[in-house]
Order: C-alpha cells, then structure tokens, then sequence
C-alpha cells in the first residue's frame, strides 16, 4: 500500500484552494496543445524583461548542432556602470514539462537574482517534445551554452564565471547540460542551481507514487512529459542520461550543485537520490527538502513564508559561488 502524502505547508494548501481546479492533476497528452495556447503561456509575454530599465533585453540567435536550426537566446545586461570586471552569467532554462515554454518563462526569477548580483542573464529557447524528441532540447540548451560563453565578451560578461539554472523540466535539461559538457570537455561553468529538477524518467519512485493525483505536476503529467521527449524509450533500459540525468552511472567531475524540493511533491525522491549520488562520487551538492512544498509552490505562492526561505537560500547560495569576485 502506497503511503499518505505528507500534508502540504498550511499557508500553500491556502493557495491552492484559491485557484480551486486549476490545481487537480490531469496532464496528458491531449492537454500539450490547449496549454501552449491557454492563458497561462500569455503571461510570460506581459513580464517587463527590463525590470523598469535595470536590463538592456536584446536576441541573439546561436547557431545551432549540425544540421539544427539556431537556437534563440535572450541577452539580459544591466544598465548600471560597469564596474570594470566581467559581470558573471546566469544561463537560465526554462520549465514546462519538456512540452511548454519559452524563454521568457521565469525570467522574473532570474532577473531577480541578476540585479542582487550584478549578473547577465542568457535565457535560452530550447525545441519542444513531443514535435522535437531527445537530444534536440538538450542539443540547443548545449549550443547556446557554447555561444555564451565564446560571445560573452561582447556583453561585458565572463565565460569563467557561468552558472547554469533550471527550474522543474529546465533543471533537468541543466544537469544534461552539466554532464554534456564534462563528456565533451567544453566549457565549466562554477556551479548548477536545480530547483525541484526533472530528473528521472522511469517515473517509479516512492514519491511518485505517493503523490499521484495530488501534486501539481503529478505522476500522470510526469508520465506526458518524458513521453513526449523519449517515446517507446520511456522507462526501458536504453535511456541516455543526457535525456535523463538519473540515468547516469558516474557524476563525478561535476561543478557545484544546489538543489532542492518539496516534500510533497512528486520529484522529491529523485532529487535527494540524485544529491547523495553526487556526494557519493566526491562531488559538492547542497540539497533543500521544502516541507509542504508542492511542484511550483513558490512560483504559485510566492509570497508565502516557505516560498521565501527558498527564494533566499537560492540566492544566498547563488553568492557563494565566485561570482562577485573573479579571483573566486
């Protein structure tokens, strides 16, 4: 018998008794196409990507892989003086399931985080499943690392001091990009932020099972998503780690990772497997359990007390990199 979930945070089953059946969980296949066009994917579009005029915003557009178009990338640099060092980089991937998204999704978290830190911004748009299965998103996600780091120069920024940052599906795609470019021996960045990351494709774990028909993104959403990327593959035993970063044998070598996750929410199994494996392989990990937290607790709530405690630790985190200082 599968265990009771734990209860969600009092202040965030507030939230989502607020938003009523919004809430319940029943992503499948069919539900891709309305949700690209519904009035949730409108949103991003409505965010001020300048921040009142902290950000100059331009595209930019990396050739992509061989035989692949080229891949979008927003450039976000602040407006404030140069302070006559290299700003160092965020290289934002979105979330969406592998389905959803583009590369406005999120950017106020992000931007956030660059204005507290004098950063750069990349956002990067990656092709979407099931149109454009594994290894195109995690393929653009690659090439447009690969741009930002030989164009860097050109928007004051340090190709020495990138650090990768994904949410849900995009910390996923980030942990892919981490493995990728140890394996290629391409750029390093100083560390890798995965928040309530997209790990595992098996979709089997006791948390899994736990939360099914209860978190916001649910066993059944989970099973859309990495079906969409993987197909047929989905579960069985051919299945790369560079779609499905749980999938990896060694995850040594590895910058350093933040990572963290709601105790009631479906990927929590996953993420602290994944956190442990790191420690296990020699490598530095700090991992956050959110208690009550649900898929996207804080993005819903973001007000909430437990949404503030992860939004600090991120960035309290985030300043502990060398960042600021190029000496590290």
């Amino acid at each position: 018998m599968t265990p009771v979930p734990p209860p969600f945070d009092p202040e965030l089953a507030a939230a989502l008794e607020q938003v009523g059946d919004r809430t319940r969980p029943r992503f499948t296949p069919a539900d891709i196409e309305p949700a690209r066009h519904g009035p949730a994917a409108e949103l991003p579009e409505l965010l001020d990507l300048t921040m009142d005029g902290a950000f100059e915003v331009t595209d930019r557009t990396a050739p992509g892989r061989p035989g692949a178009p080229g891949v979008p990338l927003l450039v976000c640099r602040p407006t404030a003086p140069d302070t006559g060092a290299p700003r160092p980089v965020l290289y934002y991937v979105h979330g969406g399931g592998m389905v959803l998204g583009s590369n406005k999704v999120g950017m106020n978290t992000a931007l956030d985080w660059a204005r507290e830190l004098d950063a750069v911004v990349v956002s990067v748009e990656y092709r979407l499943a099931p149109e454009h299965p594994h290894p195109a998103p995690v393929e653009d996600v690659y090439a447009g690392l690969l741009w930002t780091a030989e164009h860097a120069g050109e928007f004051g920024a340090d190709p020495e001091r990138i650090v990768l940052v994904g949410a849900s599906a995009g910390g996923g795609l980030a942990a892919a990009l981490t493995l990728l470019l140890r394996d290629r021996e391409g750029p390093r960045p100083v560390g890798q932020l995965l928040m309530s990351p997209m790990l595992d494709d098996r979709n089997d774990s006791l948390s899994a099972r736990q939360l099914a028909g209860v978190d916001m993104w649910d066993r059944t959403a989970n099973a859309t998503g990495w079906g969409a990327l993987l197909g047929d593959r989905r579960g069985g035993p051919d299945v790369s780690p560079y779609a499905a970063p749980a999938r990896a044998e060694d995850l040594s070598g590895l910058p350093p990772a933040f990572l963290d996750v709601g105790s009631a929410e479906t990927f929590r199994d996953e993420v602290v497997a994944y956190a442990s494996r790191i420690w296990q392989c020699g490598g530095v990990a700090e991992l956050h359990v959110w208690p009550g937290g649900f898929h996207g607790f804080d993005a819903l709530a973001p007000q909430a007390a437990l949404s503030r405690c992860a939004a600090a630790a991120r960035l309290a985190w985030l300043r502990r990199l060398p960042t600021a200082d190029p000496a590290g």
